[in-house]
This record gives structure tokens, sequence and C-alpha cells, in this order.
């Protein structure tokens, strides 16, 4: 079952009272860690990709960006050129990079979130507002300032919507990144593997990439940890999580004595 968490919760309890097996995936708030070492052309477009990926509709959407201080001003400042110049509108026209929501209570639910987050104190860095074209749109929007108890710092938000945060070092990306509910898809980008693979070691994830937006391929296992559900989809892992496997054990008559 894809779907939110109060959906997941009550499929697990009916298969819960038949004794049926589950998978749930619920959805995720997504970190996309820069480090210093990163290479910072690649990791912009990449971040674009991550943030836009089926117009931002989507569970392992990046959500989260957390760049360390020293590259965090140059990081946001080409991420933000990159957002502002999408061009937003009608879908049916070849050059349109960012498209309706799935509907207008999507919309209008997102301009809330969006909100309610700035009335606790997170800043409008870009966008914030419903497009002034036809259709169910938001232009893209990057959110900062955002601390525990704002709306942002703790939702998932469904479109084109980047929080943005700046961490002094490796372990405050770290911390930050476990401060939540979810844990589906992260990455990290460095030129630094063995940096990258030290991070992800420390993060409470289903999935993590290194130099690369978390992504889906049918030869590997997908799935979260936390209010994003558990099991696995994909791949053999994921065939096996449904299956009751038999022992059967084969012993000679002399084996008795």
């Amino acid at each position: 079952m894809t779907g939110s968490e109060a959906a997941g919760a009550s499929i697990a309890l009916e298969a819960g009272k038949h004794l049926k097996k589950v998978v749930l995936e619920l959805g995720g708030n997504d970190v996309f860690i820069i480090l210093e070492e990163a290479n910072m052309e690649k990791t912009v477009e990449w971040a674009v990709v991550g943030r836009m990926n089926n117009n931002g509709q989507c569970c392992v959407a990046s959500k989260r960006f957390i760049a360390e201080e020293v590259i965090a001003d140059k990081f946001i400042k080409k991420l933000k050129d990159k957002l502002s110049k999408m061009k937003v509108g009608d879908p049916m026209y070849p050059a349109t990079e960012l498209v309706p929501l799935s509907n207008e209570a999507a919309a209008l639910h997102l301009t809330d979130q969006v909100k309610r987050s700035v009335d606790r104190g997170a800043k409008v860095l870009l966008g914030g507002k419903r497009s002034n074209r036809e259709g169910a749109l938001m232009e893209p929007t990057i959110l900062t300032e955002l601390k525990p108890g704002i709306e942002d710092y703790h939702e998932e938000l469904f479109y084109p919507v980047a929080s943005f945060f700046v961490v002094k070092d490796e372990q405050a990306s770290i911390d930050l990144a476990n401060d939540s509910d979810y844990g589906l898809g992260d990455s990290v980008f460095t030129q630094d593997i063995e940096s990258g693979k030290r991070i992800a070691d420390q993060i409470d994830t289903g999935m993590i990439f290194i130099n690369h937006p978390t992504w889906t391929q049918a030869d590997l296992p997908f799935g979260g940890t936390k209010h994003s559900g558990f099991g696995r989809e994909l791949s053999g892992l994921g065939i096996q999580v449904f299956e009751n496997k038999e022992l059967l054990r084969v012993s000679k008559l002399s084996d008795l004595f």
C-alpha cells in the first residue's frame, strides 16, 4: 500500500487481524545533503531533478536541502537561480517545466502549509505563492529559517517547495537528517565517497544514494523506516517479503543412533 500514514495504519491494523503480511510506503521528508567537497555544478543540477521530479509530487523527491555553511551561500544562490527560471504553465507545451498539481485541493493544502510555516517564522527565499496562470499551479518555492514547531520542518510538502538548512559540519547534517518522523530515501553529495558512506551509515532511512537523488529501479529494494512505513518493494527482496519459506530437513535413519 502506498499512501498516507492514516491509511497505512488502517491497512496494517486490518492485516494484523487476519495475520497477513503487508508492505507500507507512506511518504517521506527526504534530505539532500551537500558537503564541502561536492561538485557544485553537478550537485545543483541534481538538486533541481531531485526536487522537481514528477513535478515535485513524488514520495522520494528531495525535500530538505542541508548544506555545510562553508558552501551554503554558493549552493543556494545557484539553486535559486535555476528554480526561478523554470517555465510554469500548460503541460501540453513542450517548453513547460512545471505543471499543475494533481488537483485544486492539493494546491490549496500546499498553500496553507507554506502560509502556516511563514506565520511561525519561516522565510520565503523564492516564490511562496500561487502562480497567476490558470490551474492548480504554484511558483517554485524555497523556504529557509525553519525550526522545530514550524510545519515545513516536520511535514512532507508534495510539490516544488524546497526547505533549505545550513549546518556547521558533517555531524550536524546527520543530526538534522535524523530529526524527522520519516525515513524513506536520502542522498549525500560529495566527491569524498568514504565520507558519504560514513554519513549514510548514520542516517536512519530505508534508502540512501551518494551523488544521485533517491531513485527507483526494478532491481533495487524500495522502502523506508519510521513513519515512512515498513517492508520492501521491487527486486528479489521485495518478492521475498511475501514469501513463507518452508524448511525441509532430511535425515538418515542411522542419524538417530
